[in-house]
């Protein structure tokens, strides 16, 4: 449980107020700009290397429901291929593995986005790359290769349909949260000048994860395939990207209240970075307190105050500050550009200090739940199909006759050998129970012929062992038995009765005949 702050203090007038005007900028347009279509976008960049990824065995997640079906079209295209390169690529994967798989893809990202395919040349000098980037010496010349080998034009071609599918889900609502972004901070440029937002859809990933990165004027984040399009994560990204540069420009201001940072320090959950700059623990407090304010709809209240009252338990300290003041921003007619010194300048030493003795930081992260796909439509059964369902009804229920006669229909409606091998073994099940065992045994030798289903062939060979049992035929009957338990994907219940029969319970006197 996080602690509880207060409630904080919020007209709901004043709010509705601030929301019309936010709203009417919205729809009049008033000069604020939505994600241009190359701010989201795919990239054939970060597509090559996450093929490589995928190729050399970074198998994370990836019999996962919500992955894109591209994921799996691509990895075996690849695996079909000879690509003389990749066991290169797999030893470097595994020389550079990280901690987690989700550490990993990380890594690969960074890669990805400091490059540029198909020549893989780095796009920043190298001293202004990453240290985890500069570390991958030899990637880029492998990737080079890979490339060239694994003829990764032509499937970023033949990707495009997919890719512009799922970019399409994602672009109403990436729109609505810039403009939101932007209203909300009264930024008409969507961005600072000489600086870049870019988001890129990656379909070859794990799913369900965004990746944020900021290496110079480049801003950019990547998210991977989902059931729902994150623009919950792409929004908070994109203020982060529109308040940092204002909340660095405020460095003196900051000066003055930096000793506030220190209460954070013992907070878990914070990451370290912002332990480290008081600045950058500015910025995400206060986007934390933006993110709450644009929450609407039924109980939006308390969801801003629950919301509030988590981020000050994960060691974002200012963010209660930021939801007092921030109405009265609302009120005004200044950008945020404008008012920010204002807002620094109104954080009070004293009543921070006050707030913040003996606060109760979380111990536990908030488990994000990931909604999941839903479940495929039912199969649409066959003729053939349904009227097998009504026989194996009808034998359920002791109805031998009318089962017999679906059976047979079933082996006139079908030339399917799968659907005829069902049949046999329906019919083959009747007859033992009608006690002719020798018709019983000719239909499950022809059920087998047919190559069933291994459930099916499980139990074929498990009746025809007891048959051989109370044929006095037990010799036979292991044999049966053993070809039973050999059956891969045979039934849990079948393999439990080849075990007993080979434990001579079916043999006359047997313990499973009395």
């Amino acid at each position: 449980m996080f602690p509880k702050l207060g409630k904080l203090e919020e007209p709901e007038a004043d709010l509705l107020r601030f929301r019309t005007i936010l709203v009417a900028f919205l729809v009049l347009g008033g000069g604020l700009r939505a994600a241009e279509p190359e701010q989201l976008d795919g990239s054939l960049t970060l597509f090559s290397v996450m093929a490589a990824l995928n190729a050399a065995g970074f198998d994370a997640e990836a019999g996962s429901p919500s992955n894109h079906p591209l994921r799996a079209a691509v990895r075996k295209a690849l695996a079909a291929k000879e690509i003389p390169v990749l066991p290169e690529i797999r030893r470097f994967v595994r020389e550079h593995r990280q901690e987690t798989d989700t550490a990993t893809m990380s890594l690969y990202i960074s890669f990805a986005l400091c490059v540029e395919g198909p020549s893989f040349k780095y796009r920043y000098r190298s001293n202004d790359l990453p240290p985890e980037v500069a570390a991958l010496s030899g990637l880029p010349d492998l990737m080079k290769k890979f490339y060239q080998e694994a003829g990764i034009e032509t499937l970023w071609k033949q990707a495009q349909p997919a890719l512009d599918q799922a970019l399409e889900a994602y672009h109403p609502g990436v729109s609505r949260a810039v403009l939101e972004a932007n209203g909300y901070l009264r930024n008409p440029t969507s961005g600072s000048l000489g600086q870049h937002f870019q988001i890129y859809l990656d379909l070859l990933g794990p799913p369900n994860q965004v990746h944020v990165r900021s290496y110079g004027v480049d801003f950019f984040v990547v998210a991977t395939n989902s059931h729902e399009p994150q623009i919950d994560d792409i929004r908070h990204a994109y203020l982060q990207y529109l308040a940092g540069p204002l909340v660095l420009r405020q460095r003196e201001l900051l000066e003055k209240k930096k000793g506030l940072g220190d209460f954070a320090a013992p907070a878990p959950l914070l990451p370290e970075m912002y332990k480290r700059d008081f600045s950058l623990l500015t910025e995400a407090s206060l986007v934390k307190a933006i993110e709450a304010r644009l929450t609407t709809g039924p109980g939006a209240a308390a969801k801003r105050q629950e919301m509030v009252d988590r981020a000050m338990a994960e060691g974002y300290i200012l963010t209660p500050y930021f939801s007092e003041a921030l109405p009265k921003y609302e009120k005004q007619e200044q950008s945020m550009r404008f008012y920010m010194p204002e807002l620094i300048e109104g954080i009070d030493l004293k009543k921070e200090d006050k707030r913040l003795e003996g606060v109760q930081f979380a111990t536990v992260p908030l488990v994000r739940k990931v909604k999941p796909p839903p479940p495929p439509p039912p199969k649409e059964l066959s003729r053939a199909e349904k009227t097998l369902q009504e026989a194996e009804d009808l034998l359920t229920g002791r109805q031998l006759a009318e089962s017999r006669t679906k059976f047979l229909e079933v082996l006139q409606a079908s030339d399917d050998k799968t659907v005829h091998a069902k049949a046999y073994y329906g019919l083959a099940r009747i007859a033992i129970r009608g006690n002719d065992p020798e018709l019983g045994e000719r239909l499950l030798k022809k059920t087998l012929e047919l190559g069933p289903e291994p459930p099916d062939k499980c139990w074929s060979l498990v009746y025809l062992g007891r048959l051989a049992d109370i044929a006095g035929e037990a010799s036979q009957a292991a044999k049966y038995y053993q070809a039973a338990l050999a059956v891969e994907g045979g039934s849990e219940k079948g393999r439990e009765t080849a075990e007993r029969g080979l434990k001579g319970e079916f043999r006359p006197g047997g313990a499973g005949n009395k």
